[in-house]
Parts: C-alpha cells; sequence; structure tokens
C-alpha cells in the first residue's frame, strides 16, 4: 500500500514538483500545504505515515516548518518526517533527530540531492523507521557540539561578553538600551543553550563567563 503523505512547502512551483515526484515515486500524496499551521493541521486530518516538509515557512520564514515537525513528532512518534530545506537549523535539528529514539527521521538538503533514486531510496527508509542525515547536516550538528557558543544569538553572544567584561544587568541594560528585564531575558536564554544546571545563579553566570572566555581562546 503506498505512503500516505504530506507534503509542507510554500513555493507553489516546487511543491508541484515535488507533489508529481513523490506521486512518481509510488507515495500517497493526500495533502500539500504552504504553512506551518496547515502542515499541523493537514496531519490531523489525513493522519499520513510520512511528513515531507521545508524549514522556513511562512508567516515569519523562519524555522516554523522545523519547530512544526518537533510538535508533531512529539504527539505522534510513529510519524515519519523528512525535512527537505536549503537551511541547518542545527539546535531544532539536533531536537528532531532526537525525538521517536531517532526512527523514522531525515533531514536532507535540496541542493546536495543530486540523484532521484537516492531521494526515493532515502524517503523509502525514513518511512519504513530508518534515518537519513545529510553529511553536512552532521558536519554542522558536530561542530555546534565542540562550539557551545555558536548556539547563541548575536544579541546573545553581545550580552554575554558585557557579563564576562564585568557589568551588571543594569549597565548593559544602558549600555544596549534595552531594559534590564529585556538583559534577564537573555541571559536566561544563554544559560539554557549552554546547558547549564539550574543551580546557583551567580555560579551559572561564571560558568557561562568560563565557556565564552575558552570559546574566545
Amino acid at each position: 500500500m503506498p505512503v500516505r503523505t504530506v507534503l509542507a512547502e510554500d513555493e507553489l512551483l516546487l511543491s508541484a514538483g515535488l507533489a508529481e515526484l513523490l506521486a512518481r515515486f509510488g507515495f500517497a500524496v493526500c495533502a500539500t500545504v504552504g504553512d506551518a499551521a496547515g502542515l499541523v493541521a493537514a496531519v490531523a486530518e489525513h493522519r499520513p505515515g510520512l511528513v515531507v516538509t521545508d524549514v522556513r515557512m511562512p508567516p515569519g520564514f523562519r524555522d516554523e516548518g522545523l519547530r512544526a515537525a518537533i510538535t508533531l513528532r512529539a504527539d505522534h512518534p510513529e510519524l515519519a518526517v523528512v525535512v527537505l530545506s536549503q537551511y541547518v537549523e542545527p539546535g531544532l535539528a539536533a531536537r528532531l533527530l532526537d525525538s521517536g529514539s531517532g526512527r523514522g527521521v531525515g533531514y536532507l538538503l535540496k541542493e546536495r540531492v543530486a540523484d532521484l533514486g537516492e531521494f526515493e531510496a532515502a524517503l523509502r527508509t525514513v518511512a519504513a523507521g530508518g534515518t537519513v542525515v545529510d553529511p553536512e547536516v552532521v558536519r554542522r550538528l558536530l561542530r555546534r557540539r565542540r562550539d557551545p557558543i555558536g548556539r547563541l544569538t548575536p544579541r546573545e553572544r553581545e550580552v554575554l561578553a558585557l557579563v564576562a567584561d564585568g557589568h551588571s544587568n543594569t549597565a548593559i541594560a544602558l549600555r544596549l538600551h534595552i531594559s534590564d528585564t529585556v538583559v534577564g531575558k537573555h541571559i536566561g536564554s544563554v544559560l539554557a543553550k549552554l546547558d547549564l544546571p539550574p543551580t546557583d545563579d551567580v555560579h551559572r553566570r561564571v560558568m557561562a563567563v568560563l565557556t565564552y572566555l575558552r570559546a574566545d581562546q
């Protein structure tokens, strides 16, 4: 029986081409959608065995498709998911690949799909419960683990640098023209992304600074 598939791709021509290709491969495309909300709704309606989704989708064109895939895997661990994109989001990619015990999941890069037979084989491997990850995605995930500072946004790195210089939250807020509350949120995000355990906040700030200094060597 053909694998029921939902395709999430916001570019119309690419979506049509992929849907035709999936049908040629023998997959039963039961829905094509153009945004993350539509993807979640289509999975709820059609109960597919496989989802193929882009990363950046409306409305923000950031990581909506990938976040939707992570949510779907949490709600439906048996759902096979293939991310097909030109973008690598290492933090979210790691979360997706860790979901469902790492079974039935794939992350492929559009520009590196050079053989249709290999593409079909990758889809079937994931649909059957296997895992397929582009080597470039693996490389970026390994680099992320070696460089935890790379997980931070530019603003978070800026805040951490000021913490390392000995500035208080109030001083950082004045320097960056933001509120103390926003500074606190940035620091909280930094501590979470650096995987620092929830112990004494002062100790965590010191550990964050040490991580920053080691990465800067």
